[in-house]
C-alpha cells in the first residue's frame, strides 16, 4: 500500500527546497527517489531535499540531499527555510538550534524576511591557490575554505560575463577537491557590497547559496577586500553577512519563502 508523504516547497532567494518533517510521519528513506523528486519536469523539483528528524543535541536534526542524491553537510538557505517551516507550523519558537552533519547552528527569527543563522567559524585551507583549468588564458586563483562544507571562491571582474556552468563544473570536480566543492564567483562592488554566482556540487548553478555567501565574505575579509558587514547580491535578492572578529563567528541574515505544500505517494 502506498503511503502519502506531506511536504512543503520553499526557497531562499530562489534556491529552492522540498522540506519533509519526518518527526511525525515515518517512512523508509531508502525507498525515496530523490533524483526523481528533484526532476523539474516529472517530479516536484528542487535544489536540495531537507528532511527534519529528531536530535539529541539540538531542537531538530536536518539531513540535506542534493538534487543528484548526494548528501551535503549543511545548507545556509535551507536552514532558514527549515526554521521558518518549524516556526510557522508550531513546532518551534522564534529561537532554535538546528543540527546538521556539520554541527549545530543557532537561529533567530525576527520575521520571515530577517532570519539570522550563526554559521560558525570558517576554516581557511588555502588562500589564493592557483588552479590549472582547461581552455583558460589566465590562471585562476581560488580561496579554499570550509564552513562544514567545502567552498572555492574566485574573484572576477563581472559575474555577468563569467562562464559559470563550464568553469563551475570543472572547478567543483577538480582533483584539488576530492569531495567536490561549491564554487563562488565574486564580483566586488565596494567593501560592503558584492555580487555572487554559485555553482553547487551535486546541483549545478543555483540562484543563491547561503554558505557560499559566507565563504565569499570570509575570503574577501582575509584578503583585505571587504569590511565586516557586507551585502551579498543574488539575482532574486540579498543576504547580509556579518563577521564577528572577536568570536570569529560568521552570521547570515536573509529571507525564507513558503511556496506551497502538498503530498506525494511513496
Amino acid at each position: 500500500m502506498q503511503k502519502k508523504i506531506h511536504f512543503a516547497k520553499m526557497h531562499g532567494l530562489g534556491n529552492d527546497f522540498v522540506v519533509i518533517n519526518a518527526t511525525h510521519q515515518a517512512f523508509d528513506l531508502t525507498s525515496l527517489s530523490i533524483v526523481g523528486l528533484a526532476d523539474r519536469h516529472t517530479g516536484i523539483g528542487f535544489d536540495q531535499l531537507l528532511i527534519i528528524q529528531p536530535s539529541d543535541r539540538a531542537n531538530y536534526f536536518c539531513r540535506i540531499f542534493n538534487a543528484d542524491g548526494s548528501e551535503a553537510e549543511q545548507c545556509g538557505n535551507g536552514l532558514r527555510c527549515v526554521a521558518r517551516f518549524l516556526h510557522e507550523t508550531g513546532f518551534s519558537s522564534s529561537s532554535l538550534q538546528l543540527e546538521t552533519k556539520a554541527g549545530i547552528f543557532p537561529i533567530a527569527i525576527k520575521d520571515y524576511d530577517h532570519i539570522r543563522v550563526t554559521m560558525g567559524v570558517p576554516h581557511i585551507q588555502n588562500n589564493l591557490v592557483e588552479l590549472p583549468i582547461k581552455n583558460t588564458t589566465q590562471p585562476l586563483h581560488a580561496s579554499v575554505l570550509s564552513l562544514g562544507n567545502p567552498h572555492a571562491i574566485i574573484k572576477v571582474e563581472s559575474v555577468d560575463t563569467v562562464r559559470t556552468d563550464q568553469l563551475g563544473a570543472e572547478i567543483s570536480t577538480h582533483v584539488f577537491f576530492p569531495q567536490g566543492a561549491n564554487v563562488g564567483f565574486m564580483q566586488i562592488v565596494n567593501q560592503n557590497h558584492i555580487r555572487l554566482r554559485t555553482f553547487e556540487r551535486g546541483v549545478g548553478e543555483t540562484l543563491a547559496c547561503g554558505s557560499n555567501a559566507c565563504a565569499a565574505i570570509c575570503a574577501g575579509i582575509v584578503n583585505g577586500w571587504l569590511g565586516d558587514q557586507v551585502k551579498v547580491e543574488f539575482r532574486h535578492g540579498d543576504l547580509w553577512i556579518e563577521w564577528d572578529r572577536e568570536k570569529q563567528l560568521i552570521h547570515m541574515t536573509g529571507p525564507a519563502a513558503y511556496v506551497f505544500s502538498g503530498e506525494f505517494l511513496l
